[in-house]
């Protein structure tokens, strides 16, 4: 039986190969690249629309989709354009009993305090929590694949944000 370790692993593993691969159909729905170069031109990321996994081993179904597992039942959305200098937010609020704990990533490493980024998070009840993440002042740096993470001891759910930055016309 596998730790939940583990499981979390073969997720985050799952999900990055999904992110880099693309799928059937790619060209129709854009392959998630950057469109537009050269100086004054807008950056934009065309996304593919995520895809479903459906889980085969019972004892991976049992973890994943137990009642009281954590869940992210409100998220910010998945692309976000920002300008240089200015403030990036993002917002995760996730349920399950007991109250999941949030984790953000940039680019699959997990983030730590810094200066210019803050996470607040706020309880709702024993089984709720709400959390937002900015970054203040922003660079090019901060563009990028950005994840929150819920989880607790039945479930781990996350969803990610696209952030790209934008020059002025």
């Amino acid at each position: 039986m596998r730790t939940r370790v583990q499981l979390q692993r073969v997720l985050l593993l799952g999900l990055i190969a999904l992110l880099a691969a693309p799928g059937p159909g790619a060209a129709l729905r854009g392959s998630g690249t950057r469109v537009g170069k050269g100086r004054g031109m807008r950056h934009q990321y065309k996304s593919r629309l995520p895809v479903l996994l459906h889980n085969k081993d019972p004892a991976t179904s049992q973890y994943y989709e137990h009642r009281d597992g954590a869940r992210i039942i409100k998220s910010s959305h998945f692309e976000l354009d920002y300008m240089l200098g200015r403030k990036i937010t993002f917002f995760c609020m996730a349920r399950g009993f007991p109250r999941p704990e949030i984790t953000w990533f940039k680019d699959g490493i997990e983030l730590y305090y810094h200066k210019f980024f803050q996470v607040h998070e706020w309880p709702i009840g024993n089984d709720t929590i709400k959390s937002k993440m900015e970054i203040d002042p922003t660079t090019q740096k901060d563009s990028g694949f950005y994840e929150c993470q819920a989880n607790n001891q039945y479930a781990v759910d996350s969803r990610g944000f696209r952030t790209d930055y934008d020059t002025p016309l």
